[in-house]
């Protein structure tokens, strides 16, 4: 599997459930990404994509 370059877009700020509304981590999703398998990575970035999407509604 290759590997997941990092989501962050250098625009972090937390909201009040603790999500960077620059590349919609969770602060945990954030503070374990390095430490992250390839396959980990991946379901970090389709949960970041579900609330990109659900937040631009």
């Amino acid at each position: 599997m290759q590997e997941s370059a990092s989501p962050c877009t250098r625009n972090c700020c937390l909201n009040d459930q603790d999500i960077c509304m620059g590349c919609y981590r969770s602060l945990s999703e954030i503070l374990i990404w390095q430490a992250s398998s390839a396959e980990e990575k991946q379901k970090i970035l389709r949960n970041c994509a579900e609330r990109k999407q659900k937040s631009v509604k």
